[in-house]
């Protein structure tokens, strides 16, 4: 798969990228996460790090326990090895019985290097975002830079962040790295067309991650006329595909790339 190459292999996009891995199906990112959503067809996968308090990172969206883990705890204040003896997956089963499985409560928090690892012989395409405030933007994006170079596979990651700071650090510390600026509808104030493209080139992003109701074939065009490729998030409803077609979206991100696959 050429993940960038837009012009020659037109008819394979949209490409399919799983959300936190399969995340309507099995715990979010986590690695049975990671493989369900390769192995029912995925591109590629879209998952979130953050610093754990030795500086390494962890692959979690929230910035505490509480959700995934069911107990108390900010990331920031745990080490990577605490974190990755910490039960992620026994939340989804007790949350969704229909789709419990016995060995998710098993699954645990990875680190971004095991992730690289898995994919390492892989072809997926890896969407990383990087969770953090002003103040950690450029300790996240040095730690994320290092990773990506130590395991030989920058042609297939991109890096993404709302922090707009810690995409322009990326592109100061590691300038080959794909990067992708996120907007979301409920940014303030909220992000006009003409905002978003100049905070996107600002901060030199290769492309736009979008929520699906900023994606208007207009910004697509704009973004295509700037070189940048679109990214929307979260799409669930594969109807939504012929729009992504339409509009040249390189790429959905989607809790269930199974239902995407039509």
């Amino acid at each position: 798969m050429k993940p960038f190459a837009d012009t020659e292999h037109a008819s394979n996009f949209p490409l399919i990228i799983g959300h936190r891995g399969a995340a309507a199906v099995a715990p979010e990112n986590t690695i049975i996460s990671f493989k369900r959503a390769v192995a029912d067809g995925a591109d590629g996968i879209e998952f979130d790090v953050r610093l754990a308090r030795d500086q390494v990172p962890v692959v979690i969206h929230d910035p505490t326990l509480r959700r995934t883990a069911l107990r108390e705890g900010a990331i920031a204040a745990l080490s990577s090895t605490e974190l990755r003896e910490t039960d992620a997956g026994t939340w989804f089963n007790l949350r969704f019985p229909a789709l419990a499985r016995e060995d998710y409560a098993h699954a645990t928090i990875p680190t971004l290097a095991e992730v690289f690892e898995l994919f390492h012989e892989s072809n997926a395409l890896l969407y990383v975002e990087m969770k953090c405030t002003e103040a950690e933007s450029s300790a996240i994006a040095a730690r994320v830079a290092e990773l990506i170079e130590e395991h030989e596979i920058i042609d297939r990651v991109v890096v993404e962040s709302f922090t707009l700071s810690a995409i322009a650090w990326m592109k100061r510390i590691a300038p080959a790295i794909r990067t992708a600026a996120l907007f979301e509808p409920k940014l303030m104030p909220p992000p006009s067309m003409g905002r978003m493209m100049r905070l996107a080139e600002e901060c030199r992003a290769d492309e736009l991650a979008l929520h699906r109701l900023l994606a208007t074939r207009r910004v697509t065009r704009e973004a295509a006329a700037r070189g940048m490729n679109v990214v929307v998030w979260t799409v669930d409803n594969p109807a939504w595909l012929e729009r992504a077609r339409r509009y040249g979206i390189h790429a959905v991100i989607t809790n269930n790339p199974a239902a995407m696959k039509v």
